[in-house]
């Protein structure tokens, strides 16, 4: 029997980077912020989901992309007391359920997943762990009963994914998993390329592009540059359904972070410059971002800090996890295994 929640359940997971930026506060960060006095929010930081870049890894160790990026998500307002974050990797039920839910899923299904199709064109990134990804990003959704999964709009696909794959289990062997719906911010949830607004502002594009993205934990004197040398046009068309793509992203900035009405911003930079523009929102930007950066730099001066939280995170959700992983394994005909065995196995050399 499915679980109720007394409050909605949130979920979501993001990727150990550690060099979160604007488009990640703005379409995600800040949504978590918000709901988490109304929603139980559970927050992963999906180590095992970075594993699928490990043929292009950086120098720096995931496990200190960890520390960095928890350390960015408390910066940003999350509390480790009302909110539960942890590392995915720490609870090893969101593997096992992963495998089980791939073996239901149809490989038709994931082949014609958007962002697999595009990472595949490229033949060094083509491995059996992008394609599979969507499902190990159900498995950590499902774990957790959760009700919601905030997400962009990009991500809105592999959501539908994973409700379809809790429908067919619900099916095939009864009422286990909750639906979840996605939860997706309708300003601020895209946020582009400041050098090329045609894309998607990307971390792993910020390595070769350093005119790309603004850091959550960038200097000022950084943010204003990145903002000035900003992608416009000549004209001086300041409405957002008329503006040209770069200087939409620049007022799509201004409204997510001002949570002004578009009307209002409208008449504000009406006959105004773009260098007024690029201006306002530099300030903006720096004035939202200076507290998260002083914050951000006290916390990852702290690592046993950071680990003590995430293992308190990880020993709150556990039972959650646990239990749903048990009544999947009884419902499939997996015994769960006697107490005990596991240090037998490995005193005996068994592997």
């Amino acid at each position: 029997m499915v679980q109720q929640n007394q409050k909605p359940r949130i979920f979501s997971g993001i990727q150990p980077t550690g060099r979160l930026h604007l488009g990640n506060y703005t379409g995600a960060l800040s949504q978590w912020v918000v709901n988490q006095d109304q929603n139980d929010g559970i927050y992963c930081i999906v180590d095992l989901h970075a594993l699928t870049a490990l043929h292009s890894r950086t120098i720096v160790p995931i496990v200190e992309q960890v520390r960095q990026t928890a350390a960015l998500l408390v910066a940003c307002g999350l509390d480790p007391e009302r909110s539960s974050i942890f590392v995915q990797s720490h609870i090893s039920a969101h593997a096992e359920l992963a495998w089980i839910l791939n073996c239901l899923t149809p490989v038709g299904w994931l082949e014609r997943m958007t962002q697999y199709k595009a990472k595949a064109a490229q033949p060094a990134s083509a491995t059996a762990g992008l394609l599979t990804y969507p499902v190990l990003q159900a498995a950590d959704i499902l774990l957790y009963r959760a009700n919601f999964v905030p997400v962009g709009e990009d991500q809105k696909q592999h959501i539908e994914l994973t409700a379809e794959l809790a429908r067919r289990f619900n099916r095939l062997f009864g009422e286990t998993f909750v639906i979840p719906r996605p939860l997706i911010r309708t300003a601020g949830a895209r946020i582009m390329g400041l050098d090329d607004p045609s894309i998607k502002m990307s971390k792993s594009l910020a390595e070769d592009r350093k005119s790309h993205v603004i850091g959550l934990s960038d200097p000022p004197d950084l943010i204003r540059r990145t903002i000035m040398e900003a992608v416009t046009d000549s004209g001086f068309e300041t409405r957002f359904e008329r503006a040209s793509p770069g200087v939409k992203n620049l007022l799509t900035i201004f409204e997510a972070l001002s949570q002004r009405p578009r009307p209002e911003i409208e008449s504000h930079f009406a006959g105004k410059s773009y260098q007024v523009l690029k201006g306002e929102v530099a300030d903006l930007v720096i004035a939202v971002l200076r507290p998260i950066r002083e914050r951000y730099l006290n916390l990852v001066d702290d690592p046993g800090w950071l680990d003590q939280m995430l293992r308190h995170g990880a020993q709150k959700v556990s039972p959650i996890a646990i239990s749903t992983l048990d009544q999947v394994k009884k419902l499939t005909g997996i015994e769960r295994p006697q107490p005990g065995l596991q240090t037998i196995a490995r005193s005996e050399g068994v592997c």
